[in-house]
């Protein structure tokens, strides 16, 4: 089976001495799981890396408090009326503090950039990183959403711009690591590995009762709320098959998903000759954040290492696609493509939420993704303003729908 080769695995000359420089960095959702974790990364290796940027959500308290110790040429806090807070706290400091979304996506392009790394949650990392694209702009990706939404558009600007896209996701930085020195050798299919989250071989009876503080209670990763409910429910990996589908220019078919509890293995790569490479470790953002700021090199680091007598047993399992109909549902819509992919971001966003506040049911979400993607207007070819359209409306469809859904639905 042949397979195009996609441009994020190519090495060129502009990589070869990039760590004889400081690299300054701009970290979109620096107050996040990954925000705080990419911290940490560049905390240990301050003579590499800079932060340059910092922007936050909401949550003024920590930004500040990571303002205070990296020192940033700019800190961005995207809710308004937390402003003011900021700009007090960080006065007698030489940073520029700013507010709002549009500050978000207009800053991200300041020539004194090297690299982006966006871990806003959901489609908020949209525009942003088409900006820092634009504005030729690496790209560390840990929003996923980006490529579910709007994966052909973004990967396009991508090579029009010359720019790398570096995945921080850990299964799609294995991936990428699988395929470091193989670009004249085709890919058979690629092996999305799943811990099955913290309801593996659970029934649907079971699912139906569950609650917000069970669900959040992942048995391998520490992630932030939404990643995690994604992980229960394996939306999570359905998103991230068709976010490899962009990245590593790969068809539907070449995309398998397997359950590895253990998650020591976070992904492999079949080559047309049979042979299978996977990226092994345990359990640890900071190594695919530090492998995709420091790309093509590896830094050394003092993660815990990973030893083969504690996990003398690795397994493996098909998915429950009947019960977990979340991961079927993004096979179904990323073989019909257009802005179907779009469609069940945003209804999955809007039930996860829903879920987190307790007005809707485990179970239900599901129903609320296949509604939106029987009644939303699908589009072939979209524009980026469909996409921002798509999103606005399916959102408003789907809290309609959840105030309409009869109480036993919502618990179901």
């Amino acid at each position: 089976m042949t397979t195009k080769r996609h441009y994020i695995v190519q090495r060129d000359d502009g990589y070869k001495n990039i760590l004889n420089k400081v690299k300054n960095i701009a970290v979109l959702g620096s107050t996040g799981s990954i925000g705080t974790q990419t911290l940490d990364v560049i905390r240990d290796n301050n003579h590499l890396f800079k932060v340059f940027m910092l922007t936050a959500h909401s949550n003024a308290y920590l930004l500040i408090n990571q303002a205070i110790e990296f020192v940033p040429e700019y800190a961005i806090i995207c809710d308004e009326s937390k402003y003011q807070q900021i700009k007090e706290a960080l006065s007698h400091l030489p940073i520029k503090v700013l507010a709002g979304y549009n500050a978000i996506k207009d800053m991200v392009t300041h020539p004194d950039i090297d690299m982006v790394l966006t871990a806003m949650v959901g489609f908020a990392g949209l525009e942003p990183t088409i900006n820092a694209i634009k504005a030729g702009k690496d790209i560390a990706l840990a929003n996923k959403e980006t490529l579910v939404v709007a994966g052909e558009l973004v990967t396009g600007l991508a090579k029009e711009y010359n720019v790398k896209i570096l995945p921080v996701d850990s299964e799609h930085s294995a991936i990428f690591q699988c395929l470091t020195g193989e670009e004249d050798n085709k890919i058979e299919k690629i092996i999305i590995t799943a811990s099955g989250g913290p309801f593996r071989g659970k029934t649907t009876d079971f699912l139906a009762s569950v609650t917000r503080e069970q669900a959040l209670k992942h048995p391998n990763w520490v992630m932030g709320a939404k990643i995690t409910i994604d992980s229960a429910s394996l939306m999570n990996k359905g998103l991230e098959v068709i976010e490899a589908k962009w990245l590593f220019d790969l068809e539907v078919s070449q995309i398998d998903v397997i359950v590895h509890p253990q998650s020591i293995i976070h992904s492999m790569v079949q080559f047309e000759d049979g042979s299978i490479k996977a990226q092994m470790g345990l359990p640890d953002m900071k190594l695919p954040i530090q492998y995709a700021l420091s790309y093509p090199n590896r830094v050394k680091s003092n993660f815990k290492r990973f030893d083969f007598m504690d996990y003398p047993n690795l397994s493996f399992e098909k998915p429950d696609v009947s019960t977990f109909r979340n991961l079927k549902l993004a096979y179904e819509a990323l073989n019909r493509g257009g802005n179907m992919p779009c469609i069940i971001n945003a209804a999955n966003e809007i039930a996860v939420a829903a879920f987190l506040t307790n007005t809707t049911g485990f179970l239900a979400m599901s129903d609320i993704i296949e509604s939106c993607m029987q009644q939303m207007v699908y589009i072939e070819k979209p524009s980026l303003s469909d996409y921002l359209n798509t999103d606005k409306e399916t959102r408003i469809f789907a809290q309609n729908l959840i105030k309409e859904m009869p109480l036993k639905a919502l618990q179901s």
